[in-house]
């Protein structure tokens, strides 16, 4: 049996674990596969990150667990595990099934005791995470079958035996959406387009955007890949601004005083000769396609911009 790693050891490994995902995802731009994950070493060695067959990752080398997986939902289906935002703002995370001592469980509440990071591995495709890291577990919601899960920069903020005020609960769920909600919806979208514009087909992920269909701030602003566009910075940024819009039937339309005007390179080929013409790129399964009422919502925003 493997000895159990001193305090030391055991905060390098989540370093070196979370340097590792950080070059690997290129800072978090882009998602990592299970495969790709077995090329961690730590001291020489190959050392999982995930386990191959359950949510929760307590290593025998470890006295807590490393990491937590948010399995993969497609279009339509349900999680074996529902993991949500409280009213407070903060995520869950829930047990292993309902034993309070089942080993998983256990591991996360020396976890939580320890108040060392963990590594969440949030599904986007088939054996395909985004990580979110560092969590930490800031609480047991033991009635619920759940710990209450904050990201780095609000660790400190959670109050379990005080109201939320609202501009708290509005500060850590911003928070909550752009540490954990925007990659993960980034990744999903990305994935489901294989990194190319779909208005362009450009290819370089740096210099793509996952774009919301109808704003994230509307009541129907919902972060699925199916209120997505993978979208170069350029399309986007006309996209937002109402100079290009897609009608429900994927074909793309540029904004009519902008097809008289004359100007250089970038107006003439990258925006006034996609008028007309079909998006290049589509997710393969329909069940990933943009929603057509969120399609018919954003083309009547930019008609009436027009």
């Amino acid at each position: 049996m493997a000895a159990v790693m001193g305090a030391e050891d055991d905060a390098r490994l989540r370093q070196e674990a979370m340097r590792f995902l950080t070059i690997r995802t290129n800072d978090g731009l882009d998602s990592i596969t299970r495969e790709e994950l077995l090329d961690f070493t730590f001291d020489g060695s190959m050392f999982r990150l995930v386990d191959p067959t359950r949510g929760i990752r307590k290593p025998r080398e470890l006295s807590s667990a490393l990491s937590i997986v948010t399995t993969y939902r497609a279009e339509g289906s349900v999680r074996p595990y529902e993991d949500e935002v409280g009213g407070d703002g903060f995520l869950r995370y829930k047990w292993s099934g309902t034993d309070p001592d089942h080993m998983d469980n256990r591991g996360l509440r020396a976890a939580m005791d320890q108040q060392v990071p963990l590594i969440w591995f949030y599904g986007v495709g088939v054996g395909r995470f985004q990580p979110i890291y560092p969590v930490y577990l800031v609480d047991e919601e033991p009635e619920k079958h759940q710990f209450v899960v904050a990201i780095d920069s609000a660790r400190d903020l959670h109050r379990p035996d005080s109201p939320v005020e609202e501009t708290l609960r509005r500060y850590v769920m911003a928070e909550t959406k752009r540490r954990l909600h925007q990659p993960v919806f980034r990744a999903t979208v990305m994935r489901a387009y294989e990194t190319r514009c779909a208005v362009c087909a450009l290819g370089h992920g740096s210099l793509l955007d996952a774009a919301h269909i109808v704003p994230d701030g509307h009541d129907e602003g919902i972060a699925s890949v199916r209120n997505g566009l993978a979208l170069c910075k350029i399309h986007h940024a006309a996209f937002d601004v109402n100079i290009l819009g897609i009608r429900p039937d994927y074909v793309v339309e540029i904004r009519e005083d902008l097809l008289i005007e004359v100007d250089g390179p970038m107006l003439e080929h990258g925006l006034k000769e996609r008028h007309g013409q079909r998006l290049m790129v589509l997710p393969q399964k329909n069940s990933e396609r943009p929603d057509r009422e969120l399609m018919e919502l954003s083309y009547e925003r930019f008609r009436a911009a027009g």
